[in-house]
């Protein structure tokens, strides 16, 4: 499939798993958290949601959380408010590119501290 269709069918899930969130969810681990993109297979058969929380828990704790407990609600909810042939298995996946780019910051921040102190 085309990949400007996949993003935007990407785009599309996590505006609506964001409004699912943060509306109709009533587990408050689904309010805490934020989406910040999708990956949709090929065949439309997985996605592939990027999150990040502000909880100070085990990310794999909270991933596994996320597969095990809320995905299928999601995914039933999902299905009534995107229109494609079968609604793709989701699956969560913590994004740790926030916590990177953060690293990289503070390296920065470290490296203009130390040239201005010479």
């Amino acid at each position: 499939m085309n990949d400007i269709k996949l993003k935007r069918i990407g785009s599309h899930i996590t505006k609506e798993i964001s409004d699912i969130c943060a509306t109709e969810a009533h587990d408050s681990l689904l309010k805490y958290i934020t989406l910040t993109g999708t990956e949709v297979s090929s065949d439309l058969s997985y996605a592939k949601i990027f999150f990040v929380s502000p909880l100070p828990r085990d990310h794999k704790a909270l991933e596994k959380e996320l597969n095990d407990d809320t995905a299928g609600y999601l995914r039933t909810k999902l299905a009534n408010r995107i229109e494609i042939r079968h609604t793709p298995k989701l699956v969560f996946k913590y994004d740790d590119s926030v916590a990177y780019g953060e690293h990289i910051e503070d390296i920065i921040e470290e490296i203009h501290e130390k040239e201005n102190n010479k």
